[in-house]
């Protein structure tokens, strides 16, 4: 059933049909690179607790325990921005177009929209034991347009994902022939690649 959500850009005769985001999995891995960041100075503190006698007062002790701050003020920006860009990575797949969010950093957005009948190829691929375990990888659109090749990286079923965008694609050369549009001859200024900061 297609969402009901908006997107930038949305046309109002698309539907969305499939929204693309990265697999549990990364996530899950960003969560546990961040909680043993996050457990380093709690190993540090036990062991000069134990092994030396550096906390047992005075400024030292002040001057450690504002460091410790201070590096845990920069752990959580850096996952805060790891999740932002986890997050707001999605690919959207439309009854009309691909669209590709793109989160670089916290202030920078690439939007890039590609139309259905411009697409020439779809491969998944899925390497190594977690992906085929997990089932998730990578989906290639390709095209002959200005954007050569479309990367959704680490989706959930990439081949499934790959399988309906083809049959998405052959249904929407099908109607435009039907409609007496030859999809391979459709000026090409239709396909947009916009950037918001």
């Amino acid at each position: 059933m297609p969402y009901k959500t908006l997107f930038p850009g949305q046309q109002p005769n698309e539907k969305i049909i499939l929204i693309l985001r990265k697999h549990g999995w990364v996530f899950f891995k960003i969560i546990l690179f961040y909680t043993i960041l996050s457990l380093l100075p709690w190993l540090a503190r036990y062991l000069m607790q134990q092994y030396t006698n550096l906390l047992s007062g005075g400024t030292l002790t002040v001057i450690l325990n504002l460091l410790t701050s201070v590096y845990y003020i920069y752990i959580l920006t850096f996952f805060f921005r790891a999740w932002i860009d986890y997050y707001f990575d999605v690919g959207i797949i439309t009854s009309e177009r691909i669209v590709d969010i793109e989160q670089n950093g916290l202030f920078s957005r690439n939007i890039s929209a590609l139309r259905l009948y411009r697409v020439q190829d779809v491969a998944s691929q899925v390497h190594g034991f977690l992906p085929t375990f997990l089932h998730y990888g990578t989906v290639s659109v390709q095209t002959a347009g200005s954007v050569p090749r479309f990367i959704f990286d680490e989706i959930s079923n990439p081949y499934e994902t790959s399988k309906k965008i083809l049959e998405l694609v052959q249904e929407k050369k099908h109607k435009m022939l039907a409609m007496g549009i030859n999809p391979d001859l459709e000026e090409e200024d239709e396909d947009t690649n916009t950037t918001n900061t």
